[in-house]
């Protein structure tokens, strides 16, 4: 009431600017709101001291010499509420894990390669069920793989009943496998023609290879299921193909530089080299040994040896802010840092349901993410409509739209027998939930 009194009381011009000022005061607000910052605000809606045992139960997998360390960020209501390394980033030298060094994020990179194809779709450059020999020819009038001799690795084939789609790629429901890591099949196939996983340093460029995929069989009719494969190496060369632009600088220009994303790259600066973790892996005895740079064919100074092969699968390396920044920019409709990086309503196309079946059994697929169907919400702590995904180095994450959450967990360990961490770290998250009550004021 006597601020009114005020208000009116005051001339024309002051109360003019001052509602300006109060109109820019709301604006700079509500957009600094969109951003994130790395320093760690204490959450009213999570219990500090439930959320404390996520040190506990990490410290103990690092002092049991189940895990050699790992970096977990946890955003909540748009504030960073937990961001913390655990263990080492080198074992050898006792190196700490700092929470910002920068991962490898192998598989990660799919999520952002959709993100980029989507810009390009609501940008009038394709659409979602355009076939992919639209761009790339060799990919029309394919064909799917009827026999296989693993002797040889002859095989004989049907034609495919119709053209892939972009659509297809977005959800791995194509039929292209993945070359390294996929079906014995396909793999020989693949290796036999030469085409790369997308994972480590890889020679030649993106489209020379993914011509050659054009003309090697599908595993099974478009649409028929899901299979994970090289899906999104080929969505990558889509947007090489449709922007004229390398994947790496389009990405530069239309996701990080607009998202302020300054640690996430296909070529880590050697300025950065030393926030790289060691990569880890287990013996036969299941004990930790470093990755060699021959192990499986992935060298992992990959980051650092300079590509022009730039993987949609699996090419990037980024910290757990970095990351973080990308998946609140999906939970706040598409928006972030004041600017709309995609449309609120193709945000929503990403998180909606793509499939006509469920993927691996139980949950939904939408554009680019792995979605909390309404039955595993039912069985675990997640809530229904959350989307995640992971890196074959051993990073993962998951973000809940209707929590306001984001959980990445971030390590450099494959394969890994004592996984069960992040289940448990997300156990810990939801259980230090606070429900907040708010009465109304009666009459």
């Amino acid at each position: 009431m006597i601020c009114s009194i005020l208000l009116f009381q005051i001339s024309p011009v002051m109360k003019k600017f001052v509602t300006v000022i109060t109109i820019l005061v709301l604006f700079i607000g509500t957009s600094f709101a969109q951003v994130l910052s790395p320093l760690v605000t204490r959450s009213k809606n999570l219990d500090p001291v439930k959320l404390a045992q996520i040190d506990t139960l990490l410290n103990d997998y690092v002092k049991n010499n189940w895990l050699v360390g790992a970096s977990t960020i946890i955003v909540k209501d748009n504030q960073v509420v937990y961001y913390k390394g655990h263990g080492f980033a080198d074992r050898a030298s006792k190196k700490p894990m700092d929470p910002n060094s920068i991962f490898r994020i192998m598989s990660q990179t799919k999520a952002i390669t959709s993100l980029a194809v989507l810009q390009l779709f609501e940008n009038g450059k394709l659409n979602l069920d355009q076939a992919v020999g639209d761009f790339i020819p060799t990919f029309y009038k394919q064909s799917v793989l009827k026999d296989f001799n693993a002797a040889d690795t002859s095989y004989t084939t049907v034609p495919a009943k119709r053209n892939i789609t972009i659509r297809d790629l977005l959800t791995h429901s194509s039929g292209i496998d993945y070359a390294g890591i996929g079906s014995e099949k396909m793999k020989a196939i693949y290796a036999k023609a030469g085409i790369p996983s997308g994972l480590g340093k890889i020679n030649g460029t993106l489209l020379e290879h993914m011509k050659a995929l054009g003309t090697l069989p599908l595993i099974h009719q478009p649409g028929e299921k899901f299979t994970y494969g090289l899906n999104s190496d080929l969505l990558g060369c889509i947007v090489e193909v449709v922007s004229g632009m390398t994947l790496e600088a389009y990405f530069n220009k239309y996701i990080f530089e607009p998202m302020d994303m300054k640690d996430t790259y296909f070529n880590v600066p050697a300025s950065k080299a030393n926030r790289l973790p060691t990569v880890y892996t287990e013996d036969s005895n299941k004990k930790i040994i470093e990755w060699g740079p021959t192990f499986r064919n992935i060298d992992p100074n990959y980051p650092l040896l300079g590509t022009t092969f730039f993987s949609g699968g699996a090419g990037l390396s980024s910290t757990a802010f970095d990351y973080a920044i990308f998946l609140q920019m999906i939970l706040n409709g598409g928006k972030y840092n004041g600017k709309q990086i995609i449309s609120p309503r193709t945000a929503e196309l990403m998180l909606s349901p793509q499939l006509d079946f469920k993927f691996e059994g139980l949950n939904d697929f939408g554009l680019g993410f792995a979605l909390t169907s309404e039955k595993a919400a039912n069985l675990n702590a997640r809530n229904k409509g959350s989307f995640s995904w992971g890196g074959y180095y051993g990073t993962t994450y998951w973000a809940d739209p209707k929590e306001k959450l984001i959980c990445l967990i971030m390590t450099q360990h494959t394969p890994n027998s004592h996984t069960g961490f992040s289940a448990k770290i997300e156990n810990i998250i939801y259980g230090s939930l606070i429900k907040i009550v708010t009465t109304q004021p009666t009459d």
